[in-house]
């Protein structure tokens, strides 16, 4: 356990364990063309006028638009991306096994707001992202928190199954819990 992780949770990439149920990446590369697009557009109008091409300052806006948007992308895809499987939670750079989930709250369709819908979230973000709606979650070590995606309905879902099933004692798909029989075993010798 570090001072930075009072859970206990390893933020270092984790081997998921079974099956990825749900995903989503926190976000998309083509984002990264808008600025090339834009300046090229410029650069073409610029070209096609009367006047004079400003090649330099067209290049400096490339460079800075297209590493604004790749430092961007990248933190996004790191920080903001979620990915359950079945016998993890992965939200951003921390992943949470799922036996450390005690209870998934209900959603709340009050006026009146629940005490999970302030708490912090999963990850280690302090709060849920933009476009994103939590889940909250109270984890075994009585800590409520929000677990969150963009679509939350299906991650709601997929988490309630999953983790019902790590209640259950039940084994990821595709691995085996039992020995394997005499007749299965290769008898030659």
């Amino acid at each position: 356990m570090t001072d930075d992780d009072p859970e206990g949770h390893d933020s270092d990439p984790v081997e998921p364990a079974g099956e990825v149920l749900f995903a989503e990446s926190g976000g998309s590369w083509w984002v990264v063309l808008i600025g090339p697009v834009l300046v090229g557009a410029v650069l073409a109008m610029e070209i096609a006028g009367p006047g004079q091409v400003h090649r330099p300052v067209l290049a400096i806006f490339f460079v800075l638009l297209l590493g604004f948007s790749l430092v961007q992308v990248s933190a996004a895809r790191r920080h903001v991306s979620v990915e359950l499987t079945e016998t993890t939670l992965r939200q951003g750079a921390v992943t949470t096994p799922l036996a450390d989930i005690a209870k998934i709250f209900p959603p709340n369709h009050s006026h009146t707001p629940e005490d999970w819908e302030s708490a912090s979230a999963l990850g280690e973000l302090h709060g849920v992202p933009r476009r994103r709606k939590g889940i909250g979650v109270q984890l075994t070590s009585g800590r409520i928190a929000q677990a969150w995606a963009r679509d939350v309905e299906r991650l709601r879902s997929e988490l309630t199954q999953a983790h019902e099933a790590v209640r259950l004692g039940l084994p990821p798909r595709g691995t085996s819990t039992t020995e394997p029989s005499p007749e299965d075993q290769d008898t030659t010798e």
